[in-house]
């Protein structure tokens, strides 16, 4: 067959293929389109999942009439200067429109701030129009139906209704996040309407967005993120430790205002939290990158959803650094929705007034049954009477005391099973109800302490939280100073690329400092003679690939550190103070202030919640108080 120039229809359809996956696809695509053009109100509507119809309305700047037919032409746009790598619009490749049309029938109808009329064209199946005059308010309408309609084959390709619905939502929703101040809606007879209202481009108003999407729960649980180094800003939210989702699709990250999904910013989200979340657990986040438009290449990716930055260390550096620095500076906090969880596992009401007596597995009472006799119970015809009603208090009483003091003293006669251990029968010090974590009270089931505050009740595993305690002052001990190292009696030479031994060659310093000693061994190998000490006997070569593998991708030695760190992580789990240890309550206030001194004790090694807060007043809600 020989060469021939393919048709300006052929050529469109095979932008589409790149541009127009799905019709999440053509929704963002037009939403960045209307954003461009300063709109402050946008409105979508889709239909059978976007591929029957999809209409977006905007009150933009509007397409002057004489400007439409070049609108839907190829490479066609008003965002680009004559410099490529100066980008600060959303869109800039000038394809969406003319690749939409070849696949779809699309229609554009666009009134201008000062044109007298609105004008519109239409494109069918490649096929284009001529432009005529309409009736519209000043902005643009894009219409879309009949999506894949000259292309039949892709939609074999097309998940159901509700799947292609539900990644509509997701791009409106991960666009809206960057744009608060513009009113988003969402509608069709194919979904529940969503409705972002503006809420102001300030920094309460972009947390008021956040909330929107991601629910009211995120700002009480997340940290404040802002940092800059080398002409790159960071801000945004990042949730605490003990607030976690089981996917990382509540991960939104900008870089210029441009959402995208980039795996290094992913892999530094994953660093930054390694040490605080369990390995199926993800961060909730909302990160902002803003950087000179020169230093990130944005047209990598057909549908600008990759980036590549000049310097990804720095960028992956900074999200990393800013990151633990905030969850340090953050203190010790709780997850809201651990109350929450913990208040729908008291279920008022649940239990009979009576007791179901000595069958219960509750070690004390049995002996409290027993031991209190005709003066703690009446064995005769109370009970009997009326086991499920409080007792009738008008009626004389047969033990006189009731519940008093020679009552309640049956039930101190042996060890209680839900108080093992009691932190002194004086009251707490009032400094200590003010600390964040309270004053110990008691420790129950020989592993949780209870402690009280002003206002909350808090239950902390004894385990879990010196577990944190402990690792944190070993890492704080091995990375203070140069990680002790043992020398190989033979030197192990790794066969490796050329670029990867250079790469490793240059970062000998670093590694040195964790123990790791290697020089280069001709042109492509790496002689190791020295080992971290805590690895005891491991794969040299394993190791050294791995190193390789990740400055090759990040630029960084991250890998020996995390390999450092789990070790450190064991011995912490191995040395902690165990289940079932009863603790004086001198030692279980001293635990509680070393927690609140420390950073990320909120979770455990393995990301578990070392603690749990239940406010008085939720307390008080279980009791129908409120």
């Amino acid at each position: 067959m020989p060469i021939r120039q393919l048709s300006e229809t052929m050529i469109n359809q095979i932008a589409a293929g790149e541009v127009i996956e799905r019709p999440a696809s053509v929704v963002k695509e037009l939403v960045e389109n209307a954003l461009d053009a300063g709109a402050s109100r946008v409105e979508i509507v889709t239909g059978g999942g976007g591929l029957s119809l999809i209409r977006v309305t905007d009150d933009g700047s509007g397409i002057p009439e004489k400007e439409l037919s070049l609108a839907v032409a190829r490479h066609c746009t008003s965002k680009l200067s004559n410099d490529i790598h100066d980008i600060r619009s959303l869109g800039f490749r000038g394809e969406a429109l003319p690749s939409i049309g070849s696949v779809a029938r699309l229609s554009i109808r666009s009134r201008t701030a000062s044109g007298d009329a609105a004008a519109e064209i239409g494109i069918d199946g490649g096929r284009v129009s001529a432009v005529k005059p309409a009736a519209a308010n000043r902005g643009t309408t894009v219409e879309v139906r009949d999506l894949f309609f000259a292309t039949p084959a892709r939609l074999k390709f097309m998940k159901g209704e509700r799947a292609e619905s539900s990644a509509t939502s997701d791009v409106v929703k991960r666009i809206a996040i960057a744009f608060p101040a513009v009113r988003f809606t969402l509608a069709g007879s194919d979904r529940s309407t969503l409705e972002l209202p503006a809420t102001g481009d300030t920094p309460e108003g972009r947390l008021a967005r956040v909330a929107q999407v991601m629910g009211k729960d995120f700002p009480d649980n997340a940290i404040a993120i802002d940092a800059m180094r080398d002409g790159v800003h960071l801000a945004g939210h990042v949730s605490i430790p003990s607030y976690t989702r089981a996917n990382a699709l509540q991960q939104y990250a900008y870089v210029n205002g441009r959402p995208v999904r980039d795996k290094l910013i992913a892999g530094a989200i994953r660093g930054a939290f390694a040490d605080v979340l369990p390995r199926d657990r993800h961060a909730v986040t909302v990160l902002f990158l803003s950087l000179d438009p020169a230093t990130v290449d944005v047209n990598v990716h057909p549908a600008k959803a990759d980036v590549r930055f000049r310097d990804p260390g720095l960028v992956r550096g900074l999200i990393v650094g800013a990151i633990r620095e905030a969850l340090a500076g953050a203190g010790i906090r709780a997850a809201t929705t651990g109350a929450a969880g913990m208040m729908a596992a008291f279920r008022p009401g649940a239990a009979p007034y009576a007791h179901p007596g000595p069958t219960s597995g509750h070690r004390s009472y049995g002996a409290a049954f027993h031991a209190s006799g005709s003066m703690g119970f009446d064995h005769g015809s109370n009970l009997a009477r009326s086991p499920q009603r409080p007792l009738d208090m008008g009626e004389a009483q047969p033990y006189g005391g009731g519940f008093g003091e020679n009552d309640q003293a049956a039930f101190d006669t042996g060890p209680l099973a839900s108080a093992d251990a009691r932190a002194g029968v004086a009251e707490p010090a009032e400094a200590l109800l003010g600390m964040v974590l309270g004053a110990a009270r008691a420790q129950v089931h020989e592993n949780y302490i209870v402690a009280q505050t002003r206002d909350s009740l808090i239950i902390v595993d004894q385990h879990a939280a010196h577990e944190r305690l402990v690792y944190e002052a070993l890492k704080n001990a091995l990375h203070s100073r140069a990680v002790p190292s043992q020398m190989l009696l033979l030197p192990e030479i790794v066969d490796l690329p050329e670029e990867d031994a250079e790469r490793l060659a240059m970062h000998s310093e670093t590694l040195a400092k964790f123990g790791l000693g290697l020089e280069r061994f001709g042109p492509g190998a790496v002689a190791v003679r020295e080992t971290p000490s805590m690895l005891g006997e491991t794969n040299v070569q394993q190791l050294v690939r791995d190193l390789a593998d990740e400055i090759a991708d990040n630029d960084t030695v991250e890998t020996l550190k995390e390999r450092l760190d789990k070790i450190a992580a064991t011995m912490a789990c191995h040395g902690s103070v165990r289940s079932g240890r009863l603790l004086k309550a001198e030692e279980m206030n001293a635990l509680l202030r070393q927690m609140e001194a420390t950073p990320g004790s909120g979770t455990c090694n393995h990301g578990r919640p070392t603690y749990i807060e239940l406010k008085l007043a939720d307390i008080e809600r279980l009791f129908g108080r409120r």
